[in-house]
């Protein structure tokens, strides 16, 4: 904390910079409009940490308050750590966008995959949204068995596959297309290549000597279904996930789970860290002097592939190369360019690159409120903090 910060409000932690305080007083404020349980939110401008918040408990159960390091799973948070893998080895050149995938990965050609390529599965259009192979939850944990059970399967027949949101097997057929072209899973590449540059508090696999700082993640109303029933809906059927079932918090909050390497749902961060990755994205992907990506690759991660419609939801979706952009539902808040991704039951984690600006939104009661008002109140309020805050 500078010598110019102020500190948060009473009930909440950490600090802001001067012109920043609005931000304090929604985060605050969701603890008693939303019934928030624990949470983070941080954001950086221009390179410089602007907000640096948390509160709350991080494990009801004991009543361990959330701090300062209090590492939470944010879900589908991880794809956006797990696109910026494969766009540095499509900057290196071992990778390419238009190439089908099964040129690095011999064995995913078979069953008519031949022709899919490294950006249609970036972009949610590989047809595989689903596993078909029934697996444990053992097998589950496992990414490269998972990536088997793909590179095995044939592509969905049903058109509205063609785009839409592949929720666990996105991260399964990026973290194979890493491993096989580069040798380390996704959690050892963002590891060496990212946090460890970056100075990240980020994990792709939590290692179980963290593991007593991460938060207990709780279910909200809405959140959890059952996967059985008389849905005859082939579609719907090969998308349940089995992350969402009644008994999934006990998975989610496992030693198991933590330690995992799961590239499309396991990362565990702080969003102090989360913001400052972004960040660096907003910044062309330099930051303090370390440069991650070219400015290019970035730019080449936030181009559109596709954009339309949920099949499912009936929601707009757009994406490109594993980010997702900006749609009508200005899910990243109110700027025009933003970009991000985010995870399951609230957090959201992005850039706007225009105001050179990096958030980060965690918590650990997963709400299924659509849209769900506590980012977006909080990503209102840094804009309009931006906008009347000259850069420091």
């Amino acid at each position: 904390m500078t010598t110019e910060a102020l500190p948060a409000p009473d009930g909440v932690e950490g600090w802001t910079a001067p012109g920043y305080e609005p931000v304090a007083q929604v985060f605050a404020g969701n603890f008693e409009r939303y019934g928030e349980t624990g949470a983070a939110f941080a954001a950086y401008r221009d390179g410089e940490l602007v907000v640096d918040l948390w509160g709350g408990t991080a494990d009801p159960a004991t009543g361990r308050p959330w701090r300062a390091d209090t590492l939470q799973l944010v879900f589908s948070g991880a794809k956006g750590l797990t696109a910026a893998c494969v766009l540095l080895l499509v900057e290196r050149g071992q990778l390419d966008l238009d190439t089908p995938a099964a040129h690095y990965w011999p064995e995913f050609a078979a069953a008519g995959k031949d022709r899919i390529t490294v950006g249609e599965i970036l972009s949610h259009q590989a047809r595989l949204p689903g596993v078909q192979q029934p697996f444990s939850t053992q097998e589950l944990l496992d990414p490269e068995h998972m990536a088997s059970l793909l590179a095995a399967q044939a592509p969905s027949a049903d058109p509205r596959a063609g785009f839409i949101y592949h929720a666990l097997t996105w991260g399964w057929l990026t973290g194979e297309l890493v491993r096989r072209v580069d040798g380390r899973t996704v959690g050892a590449f963002f590891a060496e290549e990212f946090a460890g540059p970056l100075g990240l508090d980020v994990w792709l696999g939590l290692p179980d000597e963290e593991r007593g700082r991460a938060s207990t993640t709780l279910a909200g109303p809405g959140v959890l279904v059952p996967q059985v029933g008389d849905d005859d809906d082939p579609l719907r059927v090969l998308t349940r996930n089995p992350l969402t079932t009644p008994d999934a918090p006990a998975l989610w909050n496992s030693a198991a789970f933590r330690r995992a390497r799961i590239p499309a749902v396991g990362a565990h961060v702080t969003a102090r860290s989360m913001a400052r990755f972004y960040a660096c994205l907003a910044r062309g992907g330099e930051l303090d002097g370390v440069r991650v990506l070219k400015e290019a690759t970035v730019g080449l991660g936030r181009r559109e592939l596709r954009r339309g419609t949920s099949p499912l939801w009936g929601s707009p979706m757009a994406y490109g190369a594993g980010y997702e952009l900006r749609t009508d539902l200005a899910l990243f808040g109110p700027p025009q360019d933003t970009f991000g991704h985010a995870g399951f039951g609230g957090s959201r984690h992005g850039a706007w690159p225009g105001e050179r600006v990096g958030f980060s939104y965690t918590m650990n009661l997963v709400r299924g409120d659509f849209p769900d008002r506590r980012p977006l109140d909080l990503l209102t309020a840094l804009h309009g903090a931006v906008t009347v805050s000259p850069a420091r």
